[in-house]
């Protein structure tokens, strides 16, 4: 155990956490809504901070981010836990464990920032991303990754449901160089199917971009949801006022967990949205969870030239000279390597 960041304590023992949105007060003996910080005798702990419940070696592009480092390895870490209780969660197993599963242990390996960093250098990642469940619930585990990766030359990325306060955010920002950010649908959405609220989301995605960190946002797409017109169209609206930069990628919905009686997103359903992402004045949007289709590739802005190639989470073509288009020299938006693609 390690005593938790950004936490007052009150009277009687209990605590006011501050690490996300949902504000928790917690009481002695009990955990937060995350499951994974516990309030013992008005000290608040992570139970999570050494505890690694997955680890692997992922291309940057399933992230997905596809204008951060194109074409390169990250290695991905997460504990067990959520802030959230999204119905059609696709990491389930350890994002709900310690909810689902309050009597049993925090399971994970032992392991600490420094192995998590030399597990970076010798595969070879030039990023370690913090994903699969919600970094923010590890985030001192995160915070004490992404000093020492910094100093190493090894760059931090952050996937995640948005769901922070503007003290967490500004704690990690300085170590973090990019965050997918889910922006997943209407109020009605995140209250109905994340048991969350949206507006948290929005404020940490202005925000993350104000602090200079790298923003691509996903909305998952979920027939009878969040694939209304009126829904997409405000998400892109959004998205468009903060910066017409910011990658969107749609992705198609496959069901799962609690939402197994929702069909497949219809490819159709997806292109409509990339259509309507461009109109609202994005310049870059993607299909994602559909490869082979055409809506992975990247284009230039300007002259609309295919620059980057995808299937998957392959590259198959990079016609990018120092994050610029070779063929008009429009500069696009982006982190971009200044190593040979192949």
């Amino acid at each position: 155990m390690k005593e938790a960041l950004l936490y007052k304590k009150l009277k009687g023992n209990r605590v006011h956490c501050a690490l996300c949105a949902h504000r928790c007060i917690i009481e002695p003996g009990q955990r937060g809504i995350c499951a994974v910080r516990e309030n013992r005798g008005g000290t608040l702990y992570t139970l999570v901070y050494n505890k690694i419940i997955s680890r692997n070696v992922d291309p940057i592009e399933k992230k997905p981010l596809f204008h951060f480092l194109p074409g390169s390895k990250s290695l991905s870490i997460a504990t067990v836990g959520c802030n959230f209780r999204c119905e059609h969660c696709q990491n389930y197993e350890i994002s709900q464990y310690p909810i689902e599963r309050p009597e049993v242990m925090i399971p994970g390996d032992d392991t600490t920032p420094e192995e998590v960093v030399e597990a970076a250098l010798k595969s070879g990642s030039e990023s370690i991303s913090y994903t699969y469940t919600e970094p923010t619930i590890f985030l001192e585990l995160a915070l004490d990754c992404a000093k020492l990766a910094h100093s190493k030359g090894i760059k931090n990325v952050f996937v995640s449901n948005g769901f922070m306060t503007p003290e967490s955010v500004r704690l990690i920002a300085p170590y973090l160089d990019a965050n997918n950010i889910d922006l997943k649908g209407d109020a009605g959405f995140y209250k109905n199917i994340c048991s969350a609220r949206l507006e948290p989301v929005k404020k940490t995605i202005r925000l993350m971009k104000e602090l200079g960190v790298w923003v691509e946002c996903t909305t998952l797409i979920i027939p009878g949801h969040n694939d209304s017109d009126a829904v997409l169209k405000d998400i892109a609206g959004f998205l468009a006022s903060v910066d017409p930069g910011i990658p969107w990628h749609v992705s198609q919905f496959y069901p799962t967990y609690k939402m197994l009686d929702r069909p497949r997103t219809p490819v159709k359903t997806l292109r409509h949205a990339r259509e309507l992402g461009l109109e609202a004045g994005l310049r870059y949007v993607y299909e994602g969870n559909v490869p082979g289709e055409g809506g992975e590739n990247t284009y230039c802005p300007s002259c609309n030239e295919l620059l980057i190639e995808r299937f998957g989470y392959r590259i198959d073509s990079y016609r990018l000279s120092n994050g610029a288009c070779q063929g008009c020299g429009t500069p696009l938006d982006g982190v971009w390597s200044t190593k040979k693609q192949s």
